[in-house]
């Protein structure tokens, strides 16, 4: 079943997984109508594949590391690093350790 997405001004905690990082699966925190938020999940290894979005991301590393490439370069990202990405840019995204992050994707009006 599904998880359902977080409602207008509830409380969603995001403290890292520590030992239920191995069994946890990324999963929708809130999609709204300009707004997308999701906690990343990926073990060692796992990388997400060159993509783009028509709007701005961001990416924070909650635990483990992350190696994240776009056209501006590759960057490590650690816990509590923060990286902002302008829309349209192609990226991708490599768990150098068992990691989890919070990504963010601001979305087109949908009207």
């Amino acid at each position: 079943m599904a998880q359902p997405h977080a409602r207008s001004a509830e409380v969603v905690n995001l403290m890292p997984l520590a030992q239920e990082l191995a069994g946890a699966r990324t999963t929708a925190i809130l999609k709204a109508r300009q707004l997308e938020v999701v906690r990343l999940v990926l073990p060692r290894g796992k990388t997400l594949p060159e993509h783009q979005v028509p709007g701005e991301i961001t990416v924070l590393c909650i635990e483990g590391r992350l190696s994240f490439r776009s056209t501006d370069g590759t960057v490590e990202l650690g816990p509590m690093d923060f990286i902002h990405l302008r829309g349209g840019v192609p990226h991708a995204l490599t768990a150098l350790e068992d990691a989890s992050a919070l990504l963010t994707i601001c979305l087109a009006d949908r009207d």
